[in-house]
Protein backbone atom coordinates (compact mmCIF):
# COMPACT_ATOMS: atom_id res chain seq x y z
CA UNK A 1 0.00 0.00 0.00
CA UNK A 2 0.98 3.64 -0.45
CA UNK A 3 1.76 4.96 3.03
CA UNK A 4 3.26 8.39 2.35
CA UNK A 5 3.28 10.87 -0.53
CA UNK A 6 5.55 13.91 -0.27
CA UNK A 7 5.25 16.74 -2.80
CA UNK A 8 7.48 19.81 -3.01
CA UNK A 9 7.13 22.79 -5.39
CA UNK A 10 4.63 21.13 -7.74
CA UNK A 11 2.07 23.57 -9.21
CA UNK A 12 0.23 25.13 -6.24
CA UNK A 13 1.84 22.82 -3.67
CA UNK A 14 4.80 24.29 -1.79
CA UNK A 15 5.54 21.46 0.64
CA UNK A 16 2.99 18.76 1.42
CA UNK A 17 3.11 15.35 3.12
CA UNK A 18 0.12 13.03 2.76
CA UNK A 19 -0.14 10.04 5.11
CA UNK A 20 -2.63 7.58 3.61
CA UNK A 21 -4.63 4.85 5.31
CA UNK A 22 -5.30 1.23 4.29
CA UNK A 23 -8.63 0.52 2.59
CA UNK A 24 -10.69 3.23 0.97
CA UNK A 25 -9.28 6.81 0.92
CA UNK A 26 -11.59 9.51 -0.49
CA UNK A 27 -10.16 12.85 -1.66
CA UNK A 28 -12.57 15.77 -2.08
CA UNK A 29 -12.47 19.55 -2.40
CA UNK A 30 -13.77 22.49 -4.37
CA UNK A 31 -13.19 22.54 -8.12
CA UNK A 32 -9.73 24.01 -8.76
CA UNK A 33 -8.48 23.35 -5.23
CA UNK A 34 -5.72 21.08 -6.56
CA UNK A 35 -7.06 17.54 -6.29
CA UNK A 36 -5.53 16.75 -9.69
CA UNK A 37 -2.11 17.62 -8.29
CA UNK A 38 -2.25 14.39 -6.26
CA UNK A 39 -2.77 12.41 -9.48
CA UNK A 40 -0.04 14.40 -11.23
CA UNK A 41 2.43 13.74 -8.41
CA UNK A 42 1.68 10.01 -8.49
CA UNK A 43 2.11 9.89 -12.25
CA UNK A 44 5.50 11.60 -11.95
CA UNK A 45 6.86 9.31 -9.25
CA UNK A 46 5.62 6.29 -11.22
CA UNK A 47 7.66 7.21 -14.29
CA UNK A 48 5.52 9.40 -16.56
CA UNK A 49 7.14 12.21 -18.56
CA UNK A 50 7.75 15.41 -16.61
CA UNK A 51 6.14 18.70 -17.66
CA UNK A 52 8.49 21.40 -16.35
CA UNK A 53 5.74 24.00 -16.51
CA UNK A 54 4.37 22.27 -13.38
CA UNK A 55 7.32 23.51 -11.28
CA UNK A 56 6.00 26.04 -8.82
CA UNK A 57 6.53 29.61 -10.01
CA UNK A 58 9.76 31.08 -8.65
CA UNK A 59 11.31 27.69 -7.80
CA UNK A 60 14.15 25.92 -9.58
CA UNK A 61 13.18 22.32 -8.91
CA UNK A 62 10.31 20.03 -7.99
CA UNK A 63 10.37 16.68 -6.16
CA UNK A 64 7.90 13.89 -5.41
CA UNK A 65 8.53 10.98 -3.05
CA UNK A 66 6.28 7.96 -2.47
CA UNK A 67 6.74 5.33 0.23
CA UNK A 68 5.09 1.93 -0.27
CA UNK A 69 4.65 -0.91 2.20
CA UNK A 70 5.48 -3.92 0.00
CA UNK A 71 5.21 -6.68 2.61
CA UNK A 72 2.28 -8.27 0.73
CA UNK A 73 3.33 -7.42 -2.84
CA UNK A 74 3.08 -10.55 -5.02
CA UNK A 75 5.38 -9.30 -7.79
CA UNK A 76 9.05 -10.51 -7.79
CA UNK A 77 10.34 -7.23 -6.35
CA UNK A 78 13.61 -8.48 -4.82
CA UNK A 79 14.93 -10.00 -8.04
CA UNK A 80 13.79 -6.90 -9.98
CA UNK A 81 15.77 -4.61 -7.66
CA UNK A 82 18.84 -6.89 -7.84
CA UNK A 83 18.77 -7.04 -11.64
CA UNK A 84 18.59 -3.24 -11.86
CA UNK A 85 21.35 -2.55 -9.32
CA UNK A 86 19.01 -1.05 -6.73
CA UNK A 87 19.37 -1.22 -2.95
CA UNK A 88 16.97 -3.71 -1.31
CA UNK A 89 13.98 -2.60 0.76
CA UNK A 90 14.41 -2.12 4.50
CA UNK A 91 11.52 -3.20 6.75
CA UNK A 92 9.41 -3.86 3.61
CA UNK A 93 9.49 -0.12 2.76
CA UNK A 94 9.97 0.81 -0.92
CA UNK A 95 10.92 4.46 -1.48
CA UNK A 96 10.51 6.07 -4.93
CA UNK A 97 11.73 9.62 -5.57
CA UNK A 98 11.59 11.83 -8.64
CA UNK A 99 13.32 15.21 -9.04
CA UNK A 100 13.28 17.48 -12.05
CA UNK A 101 14.51 21.05 -12.54
CA UNK A 102 13.60 24.03 -14.66
CA UNK A 103 17.01 23.68 -16.34
CA UNK A 104 16.09 20.24 -17.65
CA UNK A 105 17.81 17.87 -15.20
CA UNK A 106 15.74 14.80 -14.47
CA UNK A 107 16.71 12.31 -11.74
CA UNK A 108 14.90 9.37 -10.21
CA UNK A 109 15.77 7.09 -7.31
CA UNK A 110 14.59 3.75 -5.90
CA UNK A 111 15.56 3.18 -2.26
CA UNK A 112 18.13 5.95 -2.68
CA UNK A 113 19.79 4.31 -5.71
CA UNK A 114 19.84 6.31 -8.97
CA UNK A 115 17.84 4.57 -11.68
CA UNK A 116 16.35 5.09 -15.13
CA UNK A 117 12.91 6.41 -15.94
CA UNK A 118 12.08 3.13 -17.70
CA UNK A 119 12.94 1.13 -14.57
CA UNK A 120 10.79 3.43 -12.45
CA UNK A 121 7.88 3.09 -14.88
CA UNK A 122 8.20 -0.74 -14.98
CA UNK A 123 8.11 -0.85 -11.18
CA UNK A 124 5.13 1.52 -11.12
CA UNK A 125 3.04 -0.93 -13.16
CA UNK A 126 3.31 -3.42 -10.27
CA UNK A 127 2.34 -0.88 -7.62
CA UNK A 128 -0.47 1.41 -8.83
CA UNK A 129 -3.33 1.11 -11.30
CA UNK A 130 -4.60 4.57 -12.35
CA UNK A 131 -8.13 5.14 -13.61
CA UNK A 132 -8.91 8.63 -14.80
CA UNK A 133 -12.02 10.04 -16.49
CA UNK A 134 -10.76 8.73 -19.83
CA UNK A 135 -8.83 5.63 -18.76
CA UNK A 136 -11.86 3.45 -19.41
CA UNK A 137 -10.98 3.89 -23.09
CA UNK A 138 -8.55 0.99 -22.60
CA UNK A 139 -11.63 -1.22 -22.28
CA UNK A 140 -12.31 -0.61 -25.95
CA UNK A 141 -9.22 -2.53 -27.04
CA UNK A 142 -9.82 -6.25 -27.71
CA UNK A 143 -6.36 -7.16 -26.35
CA UNK A 144 -7.19 -5.51 -23.02
CA UNK A 145 -10.59 -7.24 -22.95
CA UNK A 146 -8.92 -10.61 -23.54
CA UNK A 147 -6.52 -9.92 -20.65
CA UNK A 148 -9.48 -9.11 -18.39
CA UNK A 149 -11.25 -12.36 -19.31
CA UNK A 150 -8.09 -14.39 -18.66
CA UNK A 151 -7.49 -12.63 -15.34
CA UNK A 152 -11.04 -13.42 -14.25
CA UNK A 153 -10.48 -17.14 -14.87
CA UNK A 154 -6.85 -17.18 -13.67
CA UNK A 155 -5.82 -18.44 -17.09
CA UNK A 156 -2.39 -16.80 -16.99
CA UNK A 157 -0.49 -20.12 -16.56
CA UNK A 158 -2.21 -21.62 -19.63
CA UNK A 159 -1.68 -18.44 -21.60
CA UNK A 160 2.01 -18.26 -20.66
CA UNK A 161 2.54 -21.93 -21.59
CA UNK A 162 1.03 -21.25 -25.01
CA UNK A 163 3.16 -18.09 -25.41
CA UNK A 164 6.29 -20.13 -24.66
CA UNK A 165 5.33 -22.58 -27.44
CA UNK A 166 4.90 -19.63 -29.82
CA UNK A 167 8.34 -18.30 -28.86
CA UNK A 168 9.93 -21.72 -29.40
CA UNK A 169 8.26 -22.01 -32.81
CA UNK A 170 9.53 -18.55 -33.81
CA UNK A 171 13.07 -19.57 -32.84
CA UNK A 172 12.84 -22.71 -35.01
CA UNK A 173 11.50 -20.65 -37.92
CA UNK A 174 14.49 -18.32 -37.57
CA UNK A 175 16.85 -21.31 -37.75
CA UNK A 176 15.00 -22.62 -40.79
CA UNK A 177 15.11 -19.25 -42.54
CA UNK A 178 18.87 -19.17 -42.13
CA UNK A 179 19.09 -22.46 -44.06
CA UNK A 180 16.61 -21.69 -46.82
CA UNK A 181 18.53 -19.47 -49.23
CA UNK A 182 18.95 -19.47 -53.01
CA UNK A 183 21.60 -21.78 -54.45
CA UNK A 184 23.98 -18.97 -55.39
CA UNK A 185 23.95 -17.56 -51.85
CA UNK A 186 24.21 -21.08 -50.43
CA UNK A 187 27.32 -21.77 -52.54
CA UNK A 188 28.87 -18.45 -51.53
CA UNK A 189 28.28 -19.17 -47.84
CA UNK A 190 29.83 -22.63 -48.19
CA UNK A 191 32.92 -21.26 -49.99
CA UNK A 192 33.44 -18.54 -47.40
CA UNK A 193 33.04 -20.85 -44.43
CA UNK A 194 35.31 -23.50 -45.97
CA UNK A 195 38.00 -20.88 -46.61
CA UNK A 196 37.73 -19.52 -43.07
CA UNK A 197 37.83 -22.96 -41.46
CA UNK A 198 40.75 -24.09 -43.63
CA UNK A 199 42.73 -20.89 -43.01
CA UNK A 200 42.29 -21.04 -39.23
CA UNK A 201 42.62 -24.81 -38.84
CA UNK A 202 45.65 -24.95 -41.15
CA UNK A 203 47.49 -22.39 -39.01
CA UNK A 204 47.68 -24.89 -36.08
CA UNK A 205 47.31 -22.09 -33.57
CA UNK A 206 48.07 -22.08 -29.87
CA UNK A 207 46.43 -19.41 -27.68
CA UNK A 208 49.77 -18.11 -26.26
CA UNK A 209 51.82 -18.50 -29.44
CA UNK A 210 51.87 -14.85 -30.57
CA UNK A 211 54.01 -13.61 -27.70
CA UNK A 212 56.51 -16.46 -28.10
CA UNK A 213 56.90 -15.88 -31.84
CA UNK A 214 57.32 -12.13 -31.38
CA UNK A 215 60.06 -12.68 -28.79
CA UNK A 216 61.93 -15.20 -30.98
CA UNK A 217 61.58 -12.93 -34.01
CA UNK A 218 63.06 -10.03 -32.07
CA UNK A 219 66.07 -12.18 -31.11
CA UNK A 220 66.54 -13.59 -34.61
CA UNK A 221 66.34 -10.18 -36.32
CA UNK A 222 69.00 -8.83 -33.91
CA UNK A 223 71.21 -11.97 -33.84
CA UNK A 224 74.39 -10.29 -35.17
CA UNK A 225 74.20 -7.49 -32.63
CA UNK A 226 73.44 -9.94 -29.80
CA UNK A 227 76.47 -12.06 -30.75
CA UNK A 228 78.70 -8.97 -30.85
CA UNK A 229 77.52 -7.82 -27.44
CA UNK A 230 77.83 -11.23 -25.81
CA UNK A 231 81.38 -11.74 -27.14
CA UNK A 232 82.33 -8.27 -25.95
CA UNK A 233 80.99 -9.11 -22.51
CA UNK A 234 83.05 -12.35 -22.50
CA UNK A 235 86.19 -10.42 -23.41
CA UNK A 236 85.73 -8.05 -20.48
CA UNK A 237 84.98 -10.93 -18.18
CA UNK A 238 87.58 -13.59 -19.02
CA UNK A 239 89.29 -13.49 -22.40
CA UNK A 240 92.00 -10.81 -22.15
CA UNK A 241 94.84 -9.91 -19.80
CA UNK A 242 92.85 -7.13 -18.13
CA UNK A 243 89.66 -9.19 -17.76
CA UNK A 244 87.68 -9.24 -14.55
CA UNK A 245 88.57 -12.84 -13.77
CA UNK A 246 92.33 -12.10 -14.21
CA UNK A 247 92.01 -9.07 -11.91
CA UNK A 248 90.02 -11.17 -9.47
CA UNK A 249 92.87 -13.75 -9.27
CA UNK A 250 95.38 -11.02 -8.41
CA UNK A 251 92.98 -9.66 -5.81
CA UNK A 252 92.66 -13.14 -4.27
CA UNK A 253 96.41 -13.48 -3.83
CA UNK A 254 96.58 -10.13 -2.03
CA UNK A 255 93.73 -11.12 0.30
CA UNK A 256 95.40 -14.47 1.16
CA UNK A 257 98.61 -12.60 2.09
CA UNK A 258 96.48 -10.33 4.25
CA UNK A 259 94.90 -13.34 5.97
CA UNK A 260 98.32 -14.92 6.75
CA UNK A 261 99.25 -11.80 8.72
CA UNK A 262 95.79 -11.21 10.24
CA UNK A 263 93.43 -14.17 10.74
CA UNK A 264 90.58 -11.69 11.20
CA UNK A 265 90.64 -11.02 7.45
CA UNK A 266 89.23 -14.49 6.72
CA UNK A 267 85.71 -13.17 5.96
CA UNK A 268 87.21 -10.99 3.24
CA UNK A 269 88.72 -14.06 1.59
CA UNK A 270 85.33 -15.83 1.74
CA UNK A 271 83.58 -12.88 0.10
CA UNK A 272 86.23 -12.87 -2.63
CA UNK A 273 85.69 -16.57 -3.32
CA UNK A 274 81.91 -16.02 -3.59
CA UNK A 275 82.42 -13.14 -6.03
CA UNK A 276 84.87 -15.19 -8.10
CA UNK A 277 82.42 -18.11 -8.29
CA UNK A 278 79.65 -15.75 -9.45
CA UNK A 279 81.85 -14.26 -12.18
CA UNK A 280 82.88 -17.74 -13.39
CA UNK A 281 79.18 -18.73 -13.48
CA UNK A 282 78.39 -15.58 -15.46
CA UNK A 283 81.21 -16.40 -17.88
CA UNK A 284 79.83 -19.90 -18.48
CA UNK A 285 76.31 -18.54 -19.01
CA UNK A 286 77.58 -16.00 -21.55
CA UNK A 287 79.32 -18.77 -23.49
CA UNK A 288 76.08 -20.80 -23.56
CA UNK A 289 74.07 -17.70 -24.60
CA UNK A 290 76.47 -16.93 -27.46
CA UNK A 291 76.38 -20.54 -28.64
CA UNK A 292 72.53 -20.40 -28.87
CA UNK A 293 72.47 -17.31 -31.06
CA UNK A 294 71.35 -18.43 -34.49
CA UNK A 295 72.46 -16.38 -37.49
CA UNK A 296 70.35 -18.53 -39.85
CA UNK A 297 68.53 -16.22 -42.35
CA UNK A 298 66.13 -19.04 -43.20
CA UNK A 299 64.87 -19.22 -39.62
CA UNK A 300 64.39 -15.45 -39.54
CA UNK A 301 62.28 -15.65 -42.70
CA UNK A 302 60.16 -18.45 -41.19
CA UNK A 303 59.52 -16.33 -38.09
CA UNK A 304 58.59 -13.29 -40.18
CA UNK A 305 56.12 -15.34 -42.23
CA UNK A 306 54.60 -16.86 -39.09
CA UNK A 307 54.26 -13.45 -37.45
CA UNK A 308 52.62 -11.99 -40.56
CA UNK A 309 50.16 -14.90 -40.61
CA UNK A 310 49.22 -14.39 -36.96
CA UNK A 311 48.72 -10.66 -37.51
CA UNK A 312 46.56 -11.35 -40.57
CA UNK A 313 44.36 -13.84 -38.70
CA UNK A 314 43.87 -11.48 -35.76
CA UNK A 315 43.01 -8.64 -38.13
CA UNK A 316 40.31 -10.79 -39.80
CA UNK A 317 38.85 -12.86 -36.99
CA UNK A 318 39.58 -11.47 -33.53
CA UNK A 319 41.77 -9.37 -31.26
CA UNK A 320 43.56 -12.39 -29.78
CA UNK A 321 44.49 -15.85 -31.02
CA UNK A 322 41.95 -17.28 -28.56
CA UNK A 323 39.29 -15.17 -30.32
CA UNK A 324 40.50 -16.41 -33.71
CA UNK A 325 40.29 -20.03 -32.55
CA UNK A 326 36.75 -19.44 -31.17
CA UNK A 327 35.73 -17.88 -34.51
CA UNK A 328 37.11 -20.93 -36.29
CA UNK A 329 35.17 -23.32 -34.06
CA UNK A 330 31.96 -21.38 -34.71
CA UNK A 331 32.61 -21.28 -38.46
CA UNK A 332 33.27 -25.04 -38.44
CA UNK A 333 29.92 -25.66 -36.69
CA UNK A 334 28.09 -23.45 -39.21
CA UNK A 335 29.83 -25.23 -42.07
CA UNK A 336 28.78 -28.63 -40.76
CA UNK A 337 25.20 -27.37 -40.42
CA UNK A 338 25.16 -26.00 -43.99
CA UNK A 339 26.79 -29.12 -45.44
CA UNK A 340 24.07 -31.16 -43.74
CA UNK A 341 21.39 -28.69 -44.82
CA UNK A 342 18.90 -31.26 -46.03
CA UNK A 343 19.18 -33.30 -42.85
CA UNK A 344 18.95 -30.15 -40.71
CA UNK A 345 15.89 -28.93 -42.63
CA UNK A 346 14.23 -32.30 -42.11
CA UNK A 347 14.97 -32.09 -38.38
CA UNK A 348 13.58 -28.54 -38.14
CA UNK A 349 10.48 -29.43 -40.13
CA UNK A 350 9.85 -32.38 -37.83
CA UNK A 351 10.27 -30.19 -34.75
CA UNK A 352 7.93 -27.57 -36.23
CA UNK A 353 5.31 -30.19 -37.03
CA UNK A 354 5.44 -31.46 -33.45
CA UNK A 355 5.22 -27.92 -32.08
CA UNK A 356 2.28 -27.09 -34.36
CA UNK A 357 0.39 -30.05 -32.91
CA UNK A 358 1.19 -28.89 -29.36
CA UNK A 359 0.14 -25.35 -30.24
CA UNK A 360 -3.14 -26.50 -31.75
CA UNK A 361 -3.90 -28.55 -28.65
CA UNK A 362 -2.94 -25.71 -26.27
CA UNK A 363 -4.95 -23.22 -28.34
CA UNK A 364 -8.05 -25.45 -28.28
CA UNK A 365 -7.76 -25.94 -24.52
CA UNK A 366 -7.35 -22.20 -23.88
CA UNK A 367 -10.30 -21.38 -26.17
CA UNK A 368 -12.48 -23.96 -24.39
CA UNK A 369 -11.53 -22.53 -20.99
CA UNK A 370 -12.43 -19.03 -22.18
CA UNK A 371 -15.80 -20.16 -23.53
CA UNK A 372 -16.63 -21.68 -20.15
CA UNK A 373 -15.64 -18.42 -18.45
CA UNK A 374 -17.77 -16.09 -20.57
CA UNK A 375 -21.16 -16.90 -18.96
CA UNK A 376 -19.61 -16.57 -15.48
CA UNK A 377 -18.00 -13.20 -16.27
CA UNK A 378 -21.18 -11.92 -17.95
CA UNK A 379 -23.28 -12.92 -14.95
CA UNK A 380 -20.86 -11.42 -12.41
CA UNK A 381 -20.52 -8.12 -14.29
CA UNK A 382 -24.29 -8.03 -14.82
CA UNK A 383 -24.86 -8.22 -11.05
CA UNK A 384 -22.49 -5.31 -10.46
CA UNK A 385 -24.08 -3.25 -13.26
CA UNK A 386 -27.50 -3.89 -11.77
CA UNK A 387 -26.28 -2.41 -8.49
CA UNK A 388 -24.83 0.57 -10.39
CA UNK A 389 -28.19 1.56 -11.83
CA UNK A 390 -28.52 -0.64 -14.90
CA UNK A 391 -31.52 -2.61 -13.68
CA UNK A 392 -32.19 -4.50 -16.91
CA UNK A 393 -28.90 -4.20 -18.75
CA UNK A 394 -27.14 -7.03 -20.54
CA UNK A 395 -23.38 -7.63 -20.61
CA UNK A 396 -21.91 -10.30 -22.86
CA UNK A 397 -18.66 -11.36 -24.48
CA UNK A 398 -18.49 -12.34 -28.17
CA UNK A 399 -15.64 -14.76 -28.89
CA UNK A 400 -14.35 -15.81 -32.29
CA UNK A 401 -11.58 -18.33 -32.84
CA UNK A 402 -9.21 -18.07 -35.80
CA UNK A 403 -6.74 -20.52 -37.33
CA UNK A 404 -3.79 -18.29 -36.50
CA UNK A 405 -2.33 -18.77 -33.01
CA UNK A 406 -0.42 -15.90 -31.41
CA UNK A 407 1.14 -15.52 -27.97
CA UNK A 408 -2.35 -14.73 -26.58
CA UNK A 409 -4.02 -17.68 -28.28
CA UNK A 410 -6.30 -18.04 -31.30
CA UNK A 411 -9.21 -16.02 -29.91
CA UNK A 412 -10.53 -12.54 -30.51
CA UNK A 413 -13.18 -11.19 -28.16
CA UNK A 414 -15.47 -8.17 -27.95
CA UNK A 415 -17.19 -6.94 -24.81
CA UNK A 416 -20.81 -6.15 -25.63
CA UNK A 417 -23.32 -4.13 -23.62
CA UNK A 418 -27.01 -3.31 -23.86
CA UNK A 419 -27.84 -0.66 -21.20
CA UNK A 420 -31.57 -0.70 -21.90
CA UNK A 421 -34.06 -3.57 -22.27
CA UNK A 422 -35.23 -4.37 -25.77
CA UNK A 423 -31.99 -3.16 -27.35
CA UNK A 424 -29.45 -5.56 -28.87
CA UNK A 425 -26.06 -5.77 -27.19
CA UNK A 426 -23.47 -3.64 -28.96
CA UNK A 427 -19.69 -3.46 -28.68
CA UNK A 428 -18.46 -1.20 -25.88
CA UNK A 429 -16.78 1.05 -28.45
CA UNK A 430 -20.25 1.89 -29.76
CA UNK A 431 -21.35 3.31 -26.39
CA UNK A 432 -21.28 7.09 -26.46
CA UNK A 433 -21.93 7.88 -22.79
CA UNK A 434 -18.78 8.32 -20.68
CA UNK A 435 -20.91 7.76 -17.58
CA UNK A 436 -22.02 4.36 -18.86
CA UNK A 437 -18.45 3.46 -19.78
CA UNK A 438 -17.16 4.48 -16.35
CA UNK A 439 -19.73 2.29 -14.62
CA UNK A 440 -18.93 -0.70 -16.86
CA UNK A 441 -15.27 -0.28 -15.95
CA UNK A 442 -16.11 -0.04 -12.25
CA UNK A 443 -18.23 -3.19 -12.48
CA UNK A 444 -15.35 -5.05 -14.13
CA UNK A 445 -12.88 -3.78 -11.51
CA UNK A 446 -15.19 -4.98 -8.74
CA UNK A 447 -15.45 -8.44 -10.30
CA UNK A 448 -11.69 -8.64 -10.83
CA UNK A 449 -10.68 -7.24 -7.43
CA UNK A 450 -9.69 -10.63 -6.02
CA UNK A 451 -7.53 -11.54 -9.05
CA UNK A 452 -5.91 -8.12 -9.56
CA UNK A 453 -2.38 -8.22 -8.10
CA UNK A 454 -1.77 -4.44 -8.22
CA UNK A 455 -2.10 -3.29 -4.57
CA UNK A 456 -3.10 0.36 -5.09
CA UNK A 457 -6.05 1.45 -7.27
CA UNK A 458 -6.58 5.15 -7.99
CA UNK A 459 -9.94 6.37 -9.32
CA UNK A 460 -10.00 9.96 -10.56
CA UNK A 461 -13.63 11.09 -10.96
CA UNK A 462 -14.73 7.85 -12.59
CA UNK A 463 -18.12 8.58 -11.01
CA UNK A 464 -18.70 11.48 -13.40
CA UNK A 465 -22.20 11.75 -14.85
CA UNK A 466 -23.81 9.55 -12.19
CA UNK A 467 -25.96 10.48 -9.23
CA UNK A 468 -28.76 9.40 -6.92
CA UNK A 469 -28.87 5.75 -5.93
CA UNK A 470 -26.16 5.00 -8.49
CA UNK A 471 -23.78 7.25 -6.55
CA UNK A 472 -24.49 5.17 -3.42
CA UNK A 473 -23.73 2.03 -5.42
CA UNK A 474 -20.48 3.49 -6.71
CA UNK A 475 -19.41 4.23 -3.13
CA UNK A 476 -20.30 0.69 -2.07
CA UNK A 477 -18.25 -0.71 -4.97
CA UNK A 478 -15.26 1.40 -3.91
CA UNK A 479 -15.53 0.06 -0.39
CA UNK A 480 -15.93 -3.48 -1.71
CA UNK A 481 -12.80 -3.19 -3.86
CA UNK A 482 -10.96 -1.69 -0.87
CA UNK A 483 -11.40 -4.98 0.99
CA UNK A 484 -8.77 -6.41 -1.40
CA UNK A 485 -6.76 -3.29 -2.30
CA UNK A 486 -5.89 0.18 -1.11
CA UNK A 487 -8.19 2.58 -2.98
CA UNK A 488 -7.69 6.32 -3.59
CA UNK A 489 -10.77 7.96 -5.06
CA UNK A 490 -11.07 11.60 -6.11
CA UNK A 491 -14.77 12.39 -6.18
CA UNK A 492 -17.35 15.19 -6.24
CA UNK A 493 -20.14 12.95 -4.95
CA UNK A 494 -20.99 12.88 -1.24
CA UNK A 495 -22.43 9.30 -1.31
CA UNK A 496 -19.16 8.06 -2.82
CA UNK A 497 -16.97 9.93 -0.31
CA UNK A 498 -19.14 8.89 2.65
CA UNK A 499 -18.23 5.22 2.10
CA UNK A 500 -14.50 5.88 2.62
CA UNK A 501 -12.62 4.69 5.70
CA UNK A 502 -10.40 7.82 5.47
CA UNK A 503 -11.47 11.19 4.07
CA UNK A 504 -9.04 13.89 2.88
CA UNK A 505 -9.92 17.43 1.76
CA UNK A 506 -7.88 19.55 -0.63
CA UNK A 507 -8.16 23.31 -0.14
CA UNK A 508 -6.53 26.53 -1.29
CA UNK A 509 -5.34 29.41 0.85
CA UNK A 510 -3.24 32.55 0.49
CA UNK A 511 0.14 32.60 2.25
CA UNK A 512 2.54 35.56 1.90
CA UNK A 513 0.64 36.67 -1.17
CA UNK A 514 0.92 33.24 -2.86
CA UNK A 515 -1.82 30.67 -3.48
CA UNK A 516 -1.02 27.36 -1.83
CA UNK A 517 -2.85 24.00 -2.02
CA UNK A 518 -3.16 22.02 1.21
CA UNK A 519 -4.57 18.59 2.00
CA UNK A 520 -5.51 17.07 5.30
CA UNK A 521 -7.57 14.26 6.77
CA UNK A 522 -10.88 15.22 8.37
CA UNK A 523 -12.93 13.49 11.05
CA UNK A 524 -16.36 13.58 12.66
CA UNK A 525 -18.05 17.00 12.41
CA UNK A 526 -15.59 18.33 9.82
CA UNK A 527 -16.40 15.36 7.65
CA UNK A 528 -20.15 15.96 8.00
CA UNK A 529 -19.60 19.61 7.00
CA UNK A 530 -17.56 18.59 3.91
CA UNK A 531 -20.22 16.09 2.81
CA UNK A 532 -22.88 18.78 3.32
CA UNK A 533 -20.88 21.15 1.13
CA UNK A 534 -20.76 18.49 -1.55
CA UNK A 535 -24.52 18.07 -1.23
CA UNK A 536 -25.04 21.76 -1.91
CA UNK A 537 -24.61 23.78 1.29
CA UNK A 538 -24.47 23.96 5.06
CA UNK A 539 -28.19 24.01 5.70
CA UNK A 540 -29.64 21.91 8.50
CA UNK A 541 -31.14 19.57 5.90
CA UNK A 542 -27.79 19.16 4.13
CA UNK A 543 -25.99 18.50 7.43
CA UNK A 544 -28.61 15.97 8.43
CA UNK A 545 -28.35 14.25 5.04
CA UNK A 546 -24.54 14.16 5.33
CA UNK A 547 -24.78 12.65 8.80
CA UNK A 548 -27.17 9.98 7.58
CA UNK A 549 -24.81 9.10 4.72
CA UNK A 550 -22.00 8.49 7.20
CA UNK A 551 -24.25 6.35 9.39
Amino acid sequence: MLTTLRIKNLALVADLTLELAPGYNAITGETGAGKSIIIGALNLVLGQRADRTLIRSGEDACSVEAVFDVAKLRAPLKSFLDENGVEPCEDAQLVLRRVFTAAGANRQFINGSPTTLATLAALGEWLVDMHGPHDHQSLLHPAKQLTILDAFGNLHPQRESLAELVRRRAALETEKSALIVDEKTYAQQLDLLRFQVQEITGANLRPDEAEEVEQEHTRASNAAKLLELSQGALGLLSENEQSLLTQTGALGRVLHDLQRIDAGAAPLVELHEQASATLRELSGALVDYADRIDLDPGRLQELEERLNLLHSLRRKYGATLADVMAFGADAKEKLQTLEARDEELARLNGALQKLDAELARAGRELSAARRKLIPKLSKAVGRELNALGFQQSQFDVALTTTLQITASGADAIEFQFAPNPGEPARPLRAIASSGEMARVMLALKTVLAAEDEVPVLVFDEVDANVGGETANAVGEKMRQIAAQHQVLCITHLAPVAAQATAHFVVSKEIKAGRTVSQIGQIHKMHRIEELARMLGGQSAAALKHAESLLK
